[in-house]
């Protein structure tokens, strides 16, 4: 008398089908952490460059060359200095908030051993956008937020803090990824080592 064979598993039921859906969830979830931490950073980045705007006489001043580079027409200009301030003060809080919340690697690695490289992926996102915001606020720029729409009589309407808030926008999604893949990487290290050591 043979006994049935069971009947074949089904593709969508297979161990790899359902190690890549949990995958997908997990990846999906640390996307909206991040984005709910980035949010923050956000409100942390505006809420800076208002007060040293403020500090400052107002957005009206944001132009002011603090400095010339010797040898070029270039100038260093108080706006950019507001860049360079509410990224260094919104890329830490991130970090800790990320550390902390959305990777979870705390307790798998020393705090700056992945402040470093965050904060390296975070100067070329804020390279980026320091470019990004410059562009938006030069008048020779064919990305320049038009008047009158964008001025500097009006906070809703200032166009330094309209270019400031567009240009953390668009830097979000580099800071994602390669935080992802590279600066919390001590998440799925240890992982992997926990998984060896279980014998699966």
């Amino acid at each position: 008398m043979t006994s049935a064979r069971p009947a074949p598993r089904s593709s969508t039921g297979s161990p790899a089908t359902g190690r890549a859906t949990s995958r997908l969830a997990r990846n999906l979830i640390q996307l909206a952490k991040f984005g709910l931490v980035g949010g923050s950073g956000f409100v942390v980045n505006m809420a800076v460059a208002v007060m040293l705007n403020l500090a400052n006489g107002g957005p009206r001043n944001a132009q002011n060359i603090l400095f010339g580079f010797p040898g070029t027409p270039f100038n260093f200009r108080f706006t950019s200095l507001v860049w360079l301030l509410a990224f260094l003060v919104a890329n830490t809080w991130n970090f800790q908030l990320n550390r902390s919340w959305t990777f979870r690697s705390a307790g798998h690695a020393r705090w700056a051993a992945e402040f470093w490289p965050f904060l390296a992926v975070g100067s070329v996102a804020a390279l980026a956008g320091w470019a990004l915001k410059i562009a938006l606020t030069n008048p020779t720029s064919p990305v320049y937020l038009p008047s009158p729409t964008f001025n500097e009589d009006s906070g809703l309407h200032s166009r330094e803090y309209w270019a400031q808030l567009i240009a953390i926008v668009l830097t979000m999604p580099i800071n994602f990824v390669v935080n992802k893949v590279w600066t919390f990487r001590a998440v799925r290290s240890s992982r992997r080592v926990a998984t060896s050591g279980d014998g699966r």
